[in-house]
C-alpha cells in the first residue's frame, strides 16, 4: 500500500513544478501565464493572488474546461504545493500540455512579498 507521502512523491516525478520566483519573475517580464487556485472557497475567501482563476481541487476535472484553454500556460497553486501537484497530473492527463505546479504554494508567495486580494 501506497502512503500520501508515496503517492506525492511519485507525482512529482511526473509533473513540472516550478518556484514562486521563477512564478514572480515571469509576471515581472509581462509573460502571459493563468494562475490557478485550486484550494477550496473557504480559503479562496480569505485571499489569493490577484487574477487567479479559482476551481477547487475536488471540481477541476468538471469545471476546468470551460474557464481554461487548454493551449494556455498555468500555474496551479494551494495552500503549500501538495494538492496543485495532483491538479497538474490531472491536467496534464487532460491533455493540457503547459501546466506546472507552484511548489510552496500561496503561502511562500506571502512569505516573498507576492501580492493577494
Amino acid at each position: 500500500m501506497k502512503t500520501a507521502a508515496d503517492m506525492l512523491a511519485e507525482a512529482r516525478t511526473r509533473i513540472s513544478e516550478v518556484s514562486v520566483e521563477q512564478v514572480m519573475d515571469r509576471q515581472r517580464r509581462g509573460e502571459r501565464i493563468t494562475l490557478l487556485d485550486v484550494r477550496d472557497p473557504q480559503e479562496v475567501n480569505v485571499c489569493k493572488i490577484p487574477g487567479a482563476v479559482c476551481i477547487s481541487r475536488g471540481n477541476l476535472e468538471t469545471k476546468i474546461e470551460a474557464q481554461v484553454p487548454r493551449d494556455a500556460d498555468v500555474i496551479i497553486y494551494c495552500a503549500s504545493g501538495n494538492r496543485s501537484v495532483f491538479a497538474t497530473e490531472t491536467m496534464n492527463q487532460m491533455g493540457y500540455a503547459k501546466v506546472a505546479s507552484m511548489a510552496g504554494g500561496i503561502r511562500r508567495w506571502i512569505e516573498l512579498g507576492g501580492e493577494v486580494e
